[in-house]
């Protein structure tokens, strides 16, 4: 009701407050908004938002999906799966590895996020401490204000402003997330792909139709779901990160306007993640279309004896594979006449590399989920 009148919405706060303290002396109700500029007042409001919703919504939701793909990540970190770069056959790795691969730099920004220190003022109209000075020139306005922002408050003091806080800290945690949002949206991608070959099966819930005409479909909405939430948060943190940092000499207003989407760039987020949580639930890897897969993928095995016949001095390896296997429907039997036709190899590693079989041949990728989930534990302690 106040700020009809006002049409500014601290200074209607600040009249409230005198009406709620009715009764008081005018020295105390005098001492109310003293100092400050509007600015003063929401920096640190939404220093503080900011800084709950990452501990008590966003973390969460992070650890939830983390716990998920390290879950598949370890239960999974044995089973061969054929690789696809440029979206054709390549040297196998494991589903496991390629989950903790997700997991791991999903982590990363969850530790990135946790390091923004969100920044907070209170030094004035253009943040020299002037009308604070002019009340009370002996005071050490710099450290009463530091320690209120950062004893009292929990954020840290940022001394160098016009009449807006930079808007610096803000965007670091937005970017951050922003960015985990990304990465998120090439897990969603990726899991969908690997469900459009038949690599996932989805739970089937009685009652529950993927199609209003396609009566077998069972559809990868919560991916899908997940995918277009991100990208909507991410459209506005991407516009948070053009604008905030901007403001035309000591302040203009265009910044209180965008900074009123900052729960909707958080709520597209949360729901992308309880989306994607949600999906990870409903998948289980099929293994036997897995394993038919990468055990038929010959021509994978190009690479380790081509690598191999360069250990004994074969110049014109690669070639001589490139010969056998480009662009063809490559068998057993057209590897072993390379592995038998190459005299520089030494009869032990020939009998060796013909032994090898497309789904051995996936390095240190068990070793490697291993690694991964001993330093998480480790940094956990």
């Amino acid at each position: 009701e106040l700020e009809k009148t006002t049409n500014h919405d601290v200074k209607a706060i600040e009249y409230y407050l005198r009406e709620v303290l009715a009764g008081e002396d005018d020295r105390t109700l005098a001492f109310i908004h003293f100092a400050c500029t509007s600015e003063d007042i929401n920096n640190l409001s939404y220093a503080l938002m900011l800084h709950e919703v990452r501990d008590k919504v966003l973390l969460p939701e992070i650890d939830t999906v983390l716990y998920k793909l390290e879950t598949m990540a370890s239960q999974y970190k044995d089973l061969a799966m054929l690789a696809r770069t440029h979206g054709q056959t390549a040297s196998p790795t494991t589903l496991g590895k390629e989950m903790a691969v997700f997991a791991h730099r999903l982590r990363k920004q969850r530790q990135e996020l946790i390091r923004v220190n969100l920044e907070g003022k209170m030094s004035g109209a253009v943040g020299n401490y002037n009308a604070h000075l002019a009340a009370y020139p002996q005071l050490d306005w710099i450290e009463i204000t530091r320690a209120f922002i950062e004893n009292r408050l929990g954020l840290k003091q940022n001394l160098l402003t016009t009449q807006i806080e930079n808007h610096d800290s803000m965007i670091a945690l937005t970017d951050v997330q922003r960015r985990y949002n990304t990465i998120a949206i090439g897990l969603c991608r990726d899991i969908w792909s690997y469900i459009s070959i038949d690599y996932f099966k989805q739970e089937v819930k009685a009652g529950e139709i993927g199609s209003s005409t396609m009566p077998h479909k069972v559809n990868p909405i919560d991916f899908e779901n997940a995918e277009g939430n991100f990208g909507v948060a991410n459209s506005l943190a991407n516009h948070f990160a053009d604008k905030l940092l901007i403001s035309r000499w000591q302040r203009d207003l265009s910044d209180s306007t965008v900074q009123r989407v900052l729960g909707t760039f958080f709520a597209h987020t949360v729901l992308a993640s309880q989306a994607l949580s949600k999906g990870l639930d409903k998948i289980s890897p099929r293994p036997d279309v897995i394993q038919a897969d990468v055990e038929g993928a010959w021509e994978v095995l190009g690479e380790a004896i081509q690598t191999a016949m360069r250990r004994f001095g074969v110049l014109d390896a690669y070639e001589r594979l490139k010969a056998a296997t480009r662009g063809q429907r490559v068998q057993r039997e057209d590897l072993l006449r390379v592995i038998d036709a190459c005299a520089e190899l030494p009869i032990e590693r020939k009998n060796e590399l013909k032994a090898l079989i497309p789904s051995q041949y996936v390095g240190d990728a068990k070793r490697l989920v291993k690694i991964y989930l001993e330093r998480r534990d480790h940094a956990h302690r």
